[in-house]
């Protein structure tokens, strides 16, 4: 018997990294994962190694995310596990952000989280089988991080969005909850470990590592599964340590 037999799970940037971790494991659950993304190729190629199913969405187009839930629900009858994941990390100052930067930032990384929430959850409360929202945030989303004025508002707005709507869902039996990585090997962090600031983090954590996405995968296994019934509204955060 796998932690999550019967649930339907839709993942956002699933075609790599912590998204692509997280089908694997959902999926090795008992699980009937959806791999979205808009890396086509390489998200074909990781849900067919996967035995899950595959879908293009760019999370910042509200059709498309419309799109994505109304084909799940279609195919599979309900939809119970969202699991926010796509985002990315353009590192800037304030002084050196370029409007483009903020502007894309924004998109992804929080209007794409807001427009899964809404859409997804409309679907959950339609079927009536409750479900949990798992949201993607960061350590930068908890307190302020040199040189990432955009990326930490965004992860800021998703801690705060996060709780805002546990508490609106709650009543319909819906779970919200954020994960906030620390310093996890990605591809969207290649290289910035290397350099002697990524060393001094990691020399701060009592659990002197750098994290891998199979840590933040079984965070979201817990927050997926009923192992996490009594948790809504919550931010789990997994960085070694570095902020205990």
């Amino acid at each position: 018997m796998g932690e999550l037999d019967g649930r339907v799970a839709l993942i956002t940037g699933g075609a790599r990294g912590q998204g692509a971790a997280e089908a694997a494991l959902f999926r090795r659950e008992g699980a009937t994962v959806v791999v979205t993304d808009v890396l086509d190729e390489q998200g074909e190629r990781t849900a067919g190694s996967l035995g899950c199913e595959y879908l293009h969405l760019d999370v910042t187009s509200e059709e498309q995310w419309q799109a994505a839930v109304d084909d799940v629900v279609d195919r599979h009858g309900r939809l119970d596990v969202l699991m926010n994941n796509a985002g990315i990390f353009k590192p800037a100052q304030l002084l050196n952000t370029p409007t483009e930067v903020w502007d894309q930032t924004v998109a992804i990384n929080q209007t794409g989280v807001f427009l899964g929430m809404r859409t997804g959850a409309k679907a959950m409360i339609e079927a009536g089988n409750g479900g949990s929202i798992i949201n993607t945030s960061s350590v930068a989303g908890l307190e302020g991080v040199f040189g990432s004025t955009a990326y930490g508002a965004t992860k800021w707005a998703v801690t705060g969005m996060t709780r805002t709507v546990a508490k609106e869902l709650g009543k319909h039996g819906i779970r919200v909850n954020s994960i906030h990585p620390g310093v996890i090997a990605t591809d969207m962090t290649e290289g910035m470990l290397d350099d002697e600031r990524g060393r001094k983090m990691i020399d701060r954590q009592p659990i002197r590592r750098v994290g891998t996405s199979e840590d933040i995968a079984e965070m979201a296994l817990f927050l997926a599964s009923d192992r996490s019934s009594y948790c809504t509204g919550q931010a789990f955060t997994v960085d070694g340590g570095l902020h205990g």
